[in-house]
């Protein structure tokens, strides 16, 4: 499955937003952004609330944010699929999952490169999701981290071991040639890939072959 980030488009947001709701991409990627757990901020939530609301898309929403509930309670109205949250932004990690799903929402936890997946393993079985970060997060247009399908790859086996149920996302930095390097993840964030190409379908569908 391929989850498009907004975050990388430049443009004309609204028409933008169309375009892409027009398209085969499974999710449209929500980057929220505070300026305090990561450097920059995102488009207000207001902002995001109106061009959002007439999309049939699925949301799939990534708090890069420390007041963590704050923001589930302004990106829940947007209704979205998945909210994912960092483990390293909270202490109280099974309060925000259960926070979460009390929301009807499914639930994610993103890791930065430098955190472990052995840092994590005591929450896998609470999770519906876990997004491997291949860059640093905060910014679009970063390259991908090669070790990057290493923690993919251990997650994918915890997940056979184990009998979980969790998806692997991966964001950051992909695109038709680092996408084969992701083969056990089960959903691509893609970004400038996509909305700096003038057919984003056709750009979709490179990542899509790739996957085959």
């Amino acid at each position: 499955m391929i989850s498009t980030s907004i975050l990388s488009i430049k443009d004309d947001l609204e028409n933008s937003l169309k375009k892409l709701d027009l398209t085969s991409t499974d999710f449209m990627h929500v980057d929220v952004m505070d300026g305090i757990f990561v450097n920059n901020n995102s488009v207000a939530y207001d902002v995001y609330e109106e061009l959002l609301d007439n999309c049939n898309t699925p949301l799939d929403v990534h708090l890069m944010v420390s007041d963590v509930k704050k923001y589930i309670d302004l990106y829940r109205e947007l209704k979205p699929v998945i909210i994912t949250f960092h483990f390293e932004a909270v202490d109280n990690h099974r309060d925000v999952i259960d926070f979460i799903k009390s929301c009807g929402i499914k639930v994610g936890m993103s890791i930065k490169p430098n955190t472990k997946v052995s840092e994590i393993v005591d929450l896998l079985p609470y999770l519906d999701l876990v997004l491997v970060m291949s860059v640093e997060p905060g910014k679009g247009g970063q390259e991908f981290i090669y070790d990057s399908p290493v923690k993919i790859n251990e997650l994918d086996k915890i997940r056979k071991e184990k009998n979980y149920s969790y998806l692997i996302e991966v964001d950051g930095g992909v695109n038709d040639i680092t996408s084969k390097l992701c083969i056990n993840a089960d959903i691509l964030v893609v970004g400038s890939f996509i909305t700096s190409s003038d057919d984003y379908e056709e750009q979709i569908q490179k990542i899509k072959k790739t996957l085959d």
